[in-house]
C-alpha cells in the first residue's frame, strides 16, 4: 500500500513539474528532476522493505 502511495505521489510531482515548464530546455530539466524524485521515492520504498 505504501509503495502505491509513493508512486502516486511521485507521479503528481512529475505532473506538477511538467506543468511549470516555460521552454524546451526547462521541460528537459523538469523531466530530469521528476525522474530523480521517482528514483529517490523508489529507493526509499525499497530500503523500508
Amino acid at each position: 500500500m505504501l509503495k502505491k502511495i509513493m508512486v502516486i505521489a511521485a507521479m503528481f510531482g512529475v505532473l506538477g513539474a511538467l506543468s511549470a515548464c516555460n521552454t524546451v530546455a526547462g521541460m528537459g530539466q523538469d523531466v530530469k528532476t521528476g525522474g530523480e524524485k521517482v528514483k529517490d521515492a523508489a529507493q526509499d520504498v525499497q530500503q523500508k522493505m
